[in-house]
């Protein structure tokens, strides 16, 4: 079984309490036996994957798979073609330089629900949406790079898995469903 969440804000990529505010995979009524494909971290939303077969982990996280996600992330300030050369060159976070990516500027912000705490809002920095595609997973690892570039993550969403995407399944924050044969294709293609 192949299942697709939206995680919302403030949920934890587990179902164990970490003892924070965080509310655990546990309280969405998943089917006995998955566990998260990934994950997100508790301030980052979208789409997770969750599996009752070992094999997604190998198809979809092993580095030699360099399998795509796509995020939509606001940033605070205005990104320049040279901090996005900089995020597509790959840029070094933790001593270790991260592959190269694709980035560019979204023409306007992604159909999203209002995130509960909403972002914070200073009416003198300009915020704008970027997106980036990534083949590695590291931790904390776009909100890094956009900091390394001068550009803070303000609301980070995981979009896409392949060519699965959050707006494709219709899913609102904290719904899931199982994905069948056309969907488990998307999830594959590059």
């Amino acid at each position: 079984m192949l299942i697709a969440f939206h995680k919302p804000y403030l949920v934890l990529s587990s179902f164990t309490p970490d003892g924070s505010r965080n509310r655990p995979l546990a309280e969405f009524g998943f089917p006995k036996n998955v566990y998260a494909i990934g994950r997100l971290d508790a301030d980052s939303e979208g789409l997770l994957l969750l599996s009752d077969e070992p094999a997604w982990n190998a198809k979809l996280l092993h580095p030699t798979k360099a399998h795509p996600r796509t995020y939509h992330v606001q940033v605070e300030g205005a990104p320049d073609e040279a901090a996005l050369d900089a995020l597509r060159s790959g840029l070094i976070i933790q001593g270790q330089r991260t592959r190269p990516c694709q980035a560019w500027r979204l023409d306007s912000a992604p159909s999203l629900p209002p995130r509960d705490p909403p972002i914070r809002f200073r009416k003198s920095v300009p915020d704008h949406w970027i997106a980036l595609v990534l083949t590695e997973g590291r931790n904390r690892q776009v909100r890094r790079m956009t900091a390394a570039v001068g550009l803070p993550t303000l609301r980070l969403v995981r979009w896409a898995i392949g060519a699965l995407t959050l707006d494709s399944l219709t899913l609102s924050p904290g719904e899931w469903q199982e994905l069948g044969p056309r969907e488990r294709a998307a999830v594959l293609k590059r």
